[in-house]
């Protein structure tokens, strides 16, 4: 009878989670500034192309935080915060479109990616649209951002226009895709 060594186990598959957060530590500051500058640094900026400095983008998520209209959800692997969404609520006034609520600022981190973290966002963000009884999610993003787009399509989101002139990156026009999916 042979025995097991202790250290050649199976490896152990990191744990993927994703939750909705309204306040923020100093560590997971850190883990989502990093993020956020990984993900600009390889194309998903969500409007950032030049990463900005650090008190930058701790001022920015601190804002997201306070703002009552905006619901945070990040994606951990093994505990360090590698990814967002963010679903904004229609301002009290609209009630011609108080039915619907936008998607924005969906990034993960290139590390991260294959643990399905990506899908766990969006899903994440639609329970709480349908649980809050919202009918449509609304998204944009840019034409350069293609796994973003092979994700948001498998899920469900369909493409309702597209403007020419969205963004500029490297002073050239990227063109951007607006998709919305009823709940």
């Amino acid at each position: 009878m042979t025995e097991k060594s202790a250290f050649t186990s199976e490896p152990q598959m990191p744990e993927a989670r994703v939750s909705l957060i309204t306040e923020i530590s100093k560590a997971d500051m850190i883990d989502l500034c990093d993020a956020t500058v990984t993900a600009i640094e390889n194309g998903g900026g969500f409007g950032w192309v030049v990463v900005p400095e650090r008190d930058v983008l701790e001022r920015f998520w601190r804002g997201v935080l306070a703002m009552p209209q905006r619901h945070l959800f990040v994606a951990r692997l093994d505990d360090v915060i590698c990814g967002t969404a963010q679903l904004v609520l229609p301002p009290h006034n609209n009630e011609a479109q108080s039915h619907a609520v936008h998607l924005t600022s969906t990034f993960l981190t290139p590390w991260a990616r294959g643990y399905g973290l990506a899908k766990k966002l969006v899903e994440a963000a639609e329970r709480k649209a349908k649980q809050d009884h919202f009918k449509v999610i609304n998204l944009d993003v840019r034409e350069t951002q293609q796994e973003a787009i092979n994700l948001f399509e498998t899920q469900g989101y369909k493409q309702c226009g597209i403007h020419p002139f969205y963004a500029y990156v490297d002073e050239k026009p990227v063109k951007g895709y607006y998709y919305y999916k009823l709940l």
